[in-house]
């Protein structure tokens, strides 16, 4: 064809039926979105994903500037389009700012949607694994660490012990080997307590969930696992989903 010549087709357009999850991932965050893939690749769920600006190191006054951004950020997810629950992925950042307040503020701007934010979704976790006790993991710095542990305090959970490997960065969270993650699992005491709370959406715990549980016999949340297991339950979805921890079989 040496001139242009358009033939013109007829597209059959339907629309989907499947819910729809918006993610708000941290800019710096490696890991949070590879997570929802993998657990949720067989679901008839939809995800869409934005980043929310956002500089390391982890602190609270870096997680405070995130607030500001929320209304921009969850307006683009599909711009103009309806979504049905709006994760927000960040554990101390969602301690930091508040979680009533990220709803308050994605709901300017998607006023029809569900929230969950890792943190609240992980209290909702120990209620559904009657875990009362715990040991808790984390990667962040001290100070971080405090609110991590006021927080769970003031929402009535015991912890028996708390665990720091004291990283700044999240490229440096998301490049914490799964091996030493196990190792460094082995020297947290497990003994009399319900279980092991792994925080923050960086961290790459969720790929051996299973293999931790098994190892340890020990329940264990995470991060990453409550947040899409919140995101799940408020869809009313109740698709099997094995390899990524007891939370997902316990109905």
């Amino acid at each position: 064809m040496n001139k242009f010549k358009q033939h013109d087709l007829t597209a059959d357009i339907v629309k989907t039926s499947n819910p729809r999850i918006g993610l708000i991932a941290l800019s710096t965050d490696f890991t949070i979105e590879q997570d929802y893939r993998n657990i949720c690749h067989q679901i008839p769920v939809d995800i869409f994903v934005n980043r929310i600006p956002f500089e390391n190191p982890l602190n609270h006054e870096n997680y405070l500037k995130m607030s500001e951004h929320i209304p921009e950020v969850s307006a683009q997810i599909l711009p103009n389009q309806k979504i049905d629950v709006i994760a927000y992925g960040c554990t101390s950042g969602t301690i930091a700012i508040g979680a009533e307040k990220i709803t308050e503020q994605i709901q300017k701007t998607k006023p029809d949607c569900l929230v969950t934010t890792p943190i609240t979704a992980a209290i909702k976790a120990f209620k559904k694994l009657s875990l009362k006790k715990i040991a808790v993991l984390t990667p962040y710095p001290k100070d971080v660490n405090l609110t991590v542990f006021n927080y769970l305090k003031e929402n009535d959970f015991e912890i028996d012990s708390f665990n720091s490997f004291n990283l700044n960065y999240d490229s440096e969270i998301a490049q914490v080997s799964l091996e030493s993650l196990m190792t460094q699992i082995s020297k947290i005491n497990l003994k009399n307590i319900d279980g092991l709370f792994v925080s923050c959406t960086a961290l790459k715990i969720v790929d051996i969930l299973d293999e931790v549980e098994k190892e340890f016999k020990i329940n264990v949340v995470s991060s990453n696992q409550a947040l899409i297991w919140d995101c799940l339950n408020l869809l009313n979805i109740k698709n099997n989903v094995f390899d990524y921890g007891n939370l997902f079989r316990v109905n």
